[in-house]
């Protein structure tokens, strides 16, 4: 494996939502995405999920506060807690997650689950 430039690899893609598997870590896959407007009110039963912000300013919305999370800040929120990303304007983000994990969830709005692909060359 080589170094990889995520800002880079961000300018690769330009769907919203869309995960971009860029590694995997023990049983773990590291995603990029770019988010852009509201997503789904949503929960990981059995996993946590960590959001590093790399630019934009992301509000994860928790039934009892909002987190907002400038580039270069992290958050992870515990497995079975309801949230839901919202970004006013393009936010660029790296994800940790178990492998196999759906972005909705235990949603049942299924028009919005999206497997994550394989970056097509990390070069």
């Amino acid at each position: 494996m080589e170094p990889l430039n995520l800002q880079h690899l961000l300018t690769r893609f330009s769907d919203q939502w869309s995960q971009r598997t860029i590694g995997t870590l023990n049983n773990y896959e590291i995603k990029l995405a770019k988010l852009l407007g509201e997503f789904v009110w949503h929960s990981h039963p059995d996993t946590d999920e960590l959001f590093l912000i790399l630019y934009g300013t992301l509000n994860i919305q928790l039934r009892d506060r909002d987190v907002i999370l400038k580039p270069g800040e992290i958050f992870v929120v515990p497995r079975g807690v309801e949230h839901c990303p919202k970004a006013d304007q393009e936010v660029g983000v790296m994800l940790l997650e178990p492998k196999g994990v759906i972005n909705t969830g235990d949603s049942e709005r299924e028009d919005l689950r999206i497997a994550p692909k394989a970056m097509e060359s990390l070069d």
